[in-house]
Formats: C-alpha cells, structure tokens, sequence
C-alpha cells in the first residue's frame, strides 16, 4: 500500500476563504479564537490540496470548496468529495504553524502526527508510557531522552489516530517500537551501548523515513515511519504495511 504526505505551512494558506464550503465557512465564522481559526483554517487547507493532488482533482477554488473533511462519529477525519465519500482514507496533524496530511487508499488504518522535541517531566512519562517504553527512556544517556520521548509520544498518537479513537483512550494500551532507532545493547551485557544518543541522533537529522511499530493490547500491530527535521519529529503508521510516505509536489 502506498501512503502519500503533504505539509503545509501558515504562509502557504491563501488569506480568502473561497476555497470552503459552505458548511465549512460557517464552522469558521463561529470560532472565536484567532489561533484556533488559523490552526483550523491550516489543518483543512493542507487536506484540501493533499486530497486535490490524490483525486487528481483541479485545486481551483471551485473544486477545492467540494472537498470536505468532515467528523465521523468517532471523531476521527473522514473525506468527501461532491458531497460523497471520497475513495481515500486521511490523517491530520499540525503543530507550531505547519501541518501534515497523510492519504492512502480508502478502507486503510491511517494515523499520522507531527511533534515538537522538548522535554517532558517525569509524571508525563509516568502517566502516559508503559513500563517498558519509561524503561527504555531511563537507559538513553539525558541529552538524548527528549528526542526519544518524543518519538515514542508521536509513535502512540499516529497508533491512537489509526485505531480512530484519539486520546479518548489510555495511551498506555499501544506500545511503540522505533526498530533501528535504537543502539542495542552489546551482546551478553546490559544497558545500552557507549554513548548511543548522540550516533542515533547524527544519523536521523535528515529526511530519510526510518521503520516504527505499535501494538496495541488486543494483539493489533501497525507499521509505520519516523524522521525528524529541525525540532520538529514525524510520525505514520499504517494497516496494511506501507512503503516509506510518497511526497505529494504542488506545481509551481
């Protein structure tokens, strides 16, 4: 299965609205809070072209107006086009003014999130990771454990996405793996490898996708991919398995 991403940024949202649909704008108009609307307003431009260039569909506003995402009753996003379900299946994320949309084939699991590296306290761990995941954080050497959070932290909502359920559930019910992100210990020893973090971190400062998986308690597994640019970490998990997430290129 092949599974296509597109990240936008604030300055790529046209300032007019014509590009809603009617039900859209008034969603709009009742929001309140400048952030919130500029998030919203991101967040629906960013699925509105990745749908454009997956349906092969003309980005011109008219057209643009006709693609929706509406709410399912679980809350998890769902695609339409002229008013009917679109044959494609959507994921969002968005954090410090940029957004990331991931599509695939209609019927898929898909959850994709975008997170910002920072630290997060003891307790964040505590209530939030299982045992093994806070383990694996302890070992890494500190300057490295932010890093590492994060992509765990990312791993579980891409995995929760998926499952179209969100943070309605305890994230601690979904164990993630990040594969070959980590040092293995040395054969016969404990702990990890001398100085590990640092020779992890120099490799994956790029936009090459490295594997990730989650189980979720029920014996459900997803694939998915990881990379991270600047402070900024991605995440997409998928079911069936896919390839490394396609690009999507908007014309100049």
């Amino acid at each position: 299965m092949d599974v296509y991403w597109l990240e936008q940024t604030e300055a790529d949202v046209p300032a007019g609205d014509d590009w809603f649909s009617t039900l859209e704008a008034a969603r709009l108009n009742g929001m309140c809070f400048p952030k919130r609307r500029a998030d919203w307003r991101l967040g629906r431009w960013t699925a509105k072209r990745a749908l454009a260039l997956y349906l092969n569909i003309p980005a011109h506003p008219e057209s643009l107006a006709e693609i929706e995402v509406r709410p399912a009753a679980s809350g998890a996003p769902e695609a339409f086009f002229a008013n009917k379900p679109a044959p494609a299946t959507v994921s969002l994320s968005h954090r410090s003014g940029r957004a990331v949309c991931a599509v695939a084939r209609s019927g898929a699991a898909l959850g994709c999130d975008l997170e910002m590296i920072e630290p997060r306290s003891e307790g964040f761990l505590t209530d939030y990771f299982t045992a093994q995941e806070q383990a694996l954080v302890a070992r890494a050497p500190a300057p490295g454990q932010p890093w590492l959070c994060t992509l765990l932290w990312s791993g579980k909502e891409s995995a929760l996405k998926a499952l179209r359920v969100g943070l309605r559930l305890d994230t601690r019910c979904v164990m993630v793996n990040p594969v070959d992100a980590l040092v293995r210990p040395a054969e016969g020893g404990e702990g990890w490898a001398q100085d590990p973090t640092f020779t992890i971190q120099a490799s994956c400062w790029s936009s090459r996708w490295r594997p990730l998986q989650a189980c979720y308690t029920d014996g459900q597994f997803f694939h998915g991919w990881w990379h991270n640019a600047g402070n900024l970490l991605r995440t997409m998990v998928s079911s069936p398995p896919s390839a490394p997430p396609i690009p999507l290129r908007i014309p100049t």
